[in-house]
């Protein structure tokens, strides 16, 4: 019979390292393919009002953003200083505010079509004639579930 060694390596073994570059790999892939960022560059300018009473909207793919305001200095030059509306990374006309919201639900999952919600985020110096304008477009597109995005953050329900 032979012997066994009874004495102990004290050395733990090597640990593997081949397989690490692929994790990494891998990790950044995942992260690159999820990140979301940010959409809009904000080419007017939007102080937002103050409001009393506000209810947060949870679901944000229902949401439709439209911002209203003056023109930032630098789009001034070309655009001029008038009030403008801007969805997505371009400036529209009132008469095109109906056509891109049901452009966008028709986008969106039909499941949740009913429950397209449209944000105005409008400058607190902005003209009422053209948010008057803008909901009666609106309206023609029969997108009525329209809210208010305020200061903190929130959205006031219009009622």
């Amino acid at each position: 019979m032979s012997k066994f060694n009874l004495g102990r390596n004290e050395e733990s073994p090597e640990v593997s390292t081949a397989s690490l570059p692929d994790i990494v790999f891998m990790l950044l892939f995942f992260f690159m393919t999820v990140t979301v960022m940010k959409d809009d560059s904000l080419k007017v300018v939007n102080e937002l009002p103050n409001a009393t009473e506000m209810k947060r909207l949870e679901k944000k793919d229902r949401i439709i953003t439209i911002y209203i305001g003056k023109p930032q200095k630098k789009w001034e030059d070309i655009v001029g200083s008038e009030p403008k509306i801007q969805v997505d990374d371009k400036f529209i006309d009132v008469v095109e505010v109906g056509s891109f919201v049901l452009g966008r639900i028709a986008s969106m999952p039909e499941g949740i079509r009913p429950y397209a919600t449209v944000s105005l985020k409008v400058d607190k110096n902005a003209n009422m004639g053209l948010i008057s304008d803008v909901k009666q477009e609106l309206r023609k597109a029969n997108a009525l579930k329209i809210n208010y995005t305020t200061l903190n953050g929130e959205i006031l329900l219009n009622r």
